[in-house]
């Protein structure tokens, strides 16, 4: 049960610590982005996906229109509207596609990555860093080296940090944005789903 405390304690950390390194300038263009698109997409791969899924359907509850990149509904991506791209290493290769060909059709690119001077980062018009030990990092095998420079990588196993933090980080995101548009809960009740 000790490693499973350590664990919770250095993922815990992880968000305490967003406080300390999330700039308010991006994060208020970020939400101006989201505000003036006609459509939100966002897309993530695996677990980040997930993260990206929850987002939207928080987005849709604020009454923004909302797709997850993949689904069958989603229409096509055009300049009026901008894409949520999440990737710890900003390297994946579906998602930084997916970033690109959104370019190319005009629309803008939001992203969140541990990495920002990686190839999503490159491309996009608004990009907040998220620190976490992603995979990228996750091939160092030297224990002691791990140790000395403070990763403890068996307590986040692969993307774990950035994933939940980011997780974290959208979710308040979504009370700033409540703010912003003047939303209480009771109009995101109004929206939840009642089909389940």
């Amino acid at each position: 049960m000790e490693l499973m405390k350590s664990s919770i304690e250095a993922i815990i950390e992880n968000v305490k610590e967003a406080e300390t390194y999330l700039d308010n300038d991006e994060i208020n263009s970020f939400m101006n982005e989201i505000t003036d698109a006609e459509n939100v997409f966002v897309i993530g791969a695996g677990r980040s996906g997930l993260v990206a899924k929850a987002f939207a359907m928080r987005l849709m509850h604020l009454g923004i229109s909302a797709y997850v990149v993949g689904e069958t509904i989603s229409p096509a991506i055009n300049e009026e509207d901008c894409i949520l791209a999440i990737s710890g290493s900003g390297e994946t290769n579906t998602i930084v596609s997916a970033a690109k060909t959104s370019k190319k059709r005009g629309a803008r690119i939001l992203s969140l990555t541990s990495y920002p001077e990686s190839s999503l980062g490159k491309i996009s018009d608004v990009s907040i860093y998220v620190r976490g030990r992603t995979k990228a990092k996750a091939d160092d095998k030297n224990y002691l080296k791990r140790q000395i420079d403070g990763n403890y990588t068996s307590l986040t196993p692969l993307g774990t940090a950035f994933e939940l933090t980011s997780l974290i980080f959208l979710d308040g995101l979504i009370c700033e944005l409540m703010n912003k548009l003047g939303k209480t809960e009771n109009d995101l009740k109004k929206r939840h789903a009642v089909l389940e």
